[in-house]
């Protein structure tokens, strides 16, 4: 019975440290990318397929694990998930050839498709309301300290053990860190039949979307965004080695990077509530654009001061898109919602390292990377369009 008593503040804490080490996985492996393309004597878009080959797999099967979500229960899938990204990761440190290494991380990344739909789903759930954006917020903001974390920690064991080292370390934790969470937190309460959030116009069967049109050009800027920021962080490596930085910078940057991130996801959710949600995206995305072009143009004395603005903007946009999402989904479907929403994004993010990758091997690396600057700056009047149905009321 006592099981059945967690206030929402102890599974927002709980969620929040599953986010934590889910993101820090998909992350750590960063440093990791150009110790492996020296050792196989990989291309830039072999790297960014295996980029897509990890991510990708974690963008496949969103909406079927809403679906099972609200079948059989959040709590274990969400233990499984990350327990398997993690036991996958090991196995990854010990593939022989560039080929095998794709299989695993294929069968890899599939884990990844259980945290960002039911975590957020159960936060949203919990935090119906005034107080949802901050609490999406919060749990948006806890993914990116496993970003700060997870890139020195995998360059501390590739510097001692090699790339296969890192691997290795980064799946230890997040299996051990699964068990814990199984054995420890208990299921949620859910919405009974008849509960709907209020304010939202969904109609509950299906897929509960009110407003399928503005979910649909939601989706596409959070794809374009989602592009912008898996294509840098995949190649930000080889640019900072472009411009000087050695292998310990490179974990240090990467820090910092991140550390600048979750500032920007914890503190747009309340530039959104205060200014609207339109208003934020328009402003982030247009310095992401502008803070990517002063990084191709900076030297290296002055990559940290050019990395700190942008990874505000690159990640902080994606607090005011997750929040916006649960405005047009019932309460009732919001698992298959966001389950949809994330396929799209986590696609975009997967799938745009090898297109960019194909570019930079024709035109090179700083051309590719301009091109994205430009493409991000497209946002700002597609987020227009959703203005509307997305701003908080009032």
């Amino acid at each position: 019975m006592l099981r059945r008593t967690w206030s929402p503040g102890r599974h927002l804490t709980a969620q929040s440290a599953m986010h934590i080490v889910n993101d820090g996985l998909f992350v750590g492996i960063y440093p990791l990318l150009p110790l492996i393309a020296v050792e196989l004597s990989l291309s830039y878009a072999e790297v960014g397929l295996l980029k897509t080959a990890f991510s990708g797999a974690s963008a496949a099967l969103q909406v079927p694990a809403g679906l099972l979500a609200e079948r059989f229960g959040e709590q274990a899938l969400l233990a499984l998930g990350t327990g398997w990204v993690g036991l996958g990761l090991s196995a990854m440190g010990l593939a022989g050839s560039f080929w095998l290494l794709i299989a695993i991380a294929l069968a890899a990344g599939l884990g990844g498709n259980v945290q960002h739909p039911v975590a957020t789903s159960v936060v949203s759930r919990l935090f119906e309301g005034g107080r949802r954006s901050t609490a999406i917020g919060t749990l948006n903001f806890a993914g990116d300290l496993g970003k700060i974390v997870a890139p020195p920690v995998a360059g501390a064991a590739a510097a001692a053990y090699g790339w296969r080292g890192g691997f290795i370390a980064l799946g230890l934790i997040g299996a051990l860190f699964s068990l814990v969470y199984f054995l420890a937190v208990p299921e949620p309460d859910r919405p009974t039949p008849l509960a709907r959030s209020a304010g939202e116009a969904g109609n509950g069967p299906g897929w509960g979307i009110a407003r399928p049109g503005v979910f649909g050009l939601l989706m596409l800027v959070g794809m374009l965004d989602a592009a912008a920021r898996g294509t840098f962080l995949t190649f930000a490596p080889f640019l900072l080695g472009e411009k000087g930085v050695d292998a310990a910078q490179m974990s240090f940057y990467f820090a910092v990077l991140f550390a600048a991130g979750a500032a920007g996801k914890f503190l747009c959710g309340p530039l959104g509530d205060r200014y609207g949600n339109v208003t934020t995206i328009v402003v982030t995305e247009l310095v992401t654009a502008a803070a990517l072009i002063g990084l191709l143009a900076a030297p290296a004395a002055l990559v940290l001061v050019a990395l700190l603005p942008l990874g505000f903007v690159l990640n902080g946009t994606s607090s005011v898109l997750y929040a916006s999402v649960a405005n047009l989904v019932d309460i009732r479907r919001r698992a298959r919602g966001y389950g949809l929403y994330y396929t799209a994004t986590l696609c975009a993010s997967a799938g745009a390292p090898v297109l960019y990758g194909l570019l930079a091997d024709q035109v090179g690396l700083v051309t590719a990377l301009a091109v994205l600057a430009a493409a991000t700056g497209l946002i700002a009047p597609l987020a227009f369009a959703i203005r509307r149905a997305v701003e908080p009321a009032g």
